[in-house]
């Protein structure tokens, strides 16, 4: 990829990141307006260096690897919806089943090792 392309890939990605990237197009449903929340992030990084001597002929001045290189990359998370009524406006957070799970896997686990426990110290196995 040519510089120039990176150079306009990034510009692009920047004009990307505004506010509309967090918050979605609002829905009306019935009496209320539904506005989607979203974090969003977007990373970039870029490097480029050469290795060798410098030479005193300018003939050689170009001498020596060069190398260079590029990477980026969006995330984008919801958080929840901002409903908006005739009477209220108000944030409804979603819930993020990802962690529930993990919890519920955990307390499981608990369980299943004080159950364990339980019975070794009852038939006095060790």
């Amino acid at each position: 990829m040519s510089l120039n392309k990176l150079f306009d890939s990034i510009e692009q990605a920047r004009d990307a990141a505004n506010w509309k990237s967090a918050f979605g197009e609002p829905q009306v449903v019935e009496d209320k307006t539904i506005i989607p929340v979203a974090q969003v992030g977007y990373g970039f990084g870029l490097g480029f260096g050469r290795e060798g001597s410098a030479s005193e002929d300018e003939d050689d001045a170009g001498a020596g690897d060069e190398g260079g290189g590029g990477g980026g990359g969006a995330s984008a998370k919801p958080y929840g919806v901002i409903v908006v009524t005739p009477d209220n406006v108000y944030f409804e957070e979603v819930q993020d089943t990802s962690k529930i799970a993990v919890l519920g896997i955990a307390m499981s686990a608990f369980a299943i090792y004080q159950v364990t426990k339980t019975l070794r110290v009852i038939f006095g196995r060790k």
